[in-house]
């Protein structure tokens, strides 16, 4: 039984849940009083979020909206990259926010590092936009799983497929 054990790496947004996080920010948009008469909306596209209001402001107040509906479905906001506030047509500001999927080359880069020099007993390989862990043994993995937890890489880690 000299068989290795893996787990993998990756940072994934569930596409379902934004979806709903989105709608009832929607939902919650049309009932506010204070935004009654405005031009503010969010919508989702392909992999980003539009938020549209009338002013800066109103526009932070969707962007609280959105976030707070997010964290109910269980989004992390470190799946968030904020992008500028722009001027927009008819007198109003727009804001995109994209969905982070994946790990970037250089948080791969980095998540190995902080693996090497943990001096735990796995091996880690980069596999596109996930890492791939393996060990002869769990407790190891589990160490591992456990220092990743504790360090901020600035992205939200997923472990998936322990074996």
């Amino acid at each position: 039984m000299a068989k290795d054990s893996s787990f993998d790496i990756v940072s994934k947004v569930d596409m379902p849940e934004v979806t709903n996080a989105v709608q009832q920010a929607q939902k919650e948009l049309v009932q506010r009083f204070d935004f009654k008469n405005s031009k503010s909306a969010i919508k989702l596209e392909e992999d980003k979020i539009v938020l549209i209001s009338d002013d800066d402001f109103k526009l932070t107040n969707v962007v609280d909206i959105l976030e707070s509906k997010l964290v109910k479905r269980g989004i992390s906001l470190r799946a968030l990259e904020y992008g500028k506030s722009q001027s927009a047509a008819g007198d109003t500001v727009r804001q995109e926010v994209k969905l982070v999927q994946g790990i970037a080359q250089e948080k791969s880069k980095l998540i190995n590092k902080v693996l090497k020099d943990s001096k735990l007993k796995v091996a880690s390989s980069i596999q596109g936009d996930e890492i791939r862990v393996t060990g002869k043994n769990k407790d190891d993995l589990q160490a591992a799983i456990a220092l990743l937890r504790k360090e901020d890489f600035g992205i939200e880690l997923q472990f998936i497929n322990f074996r």
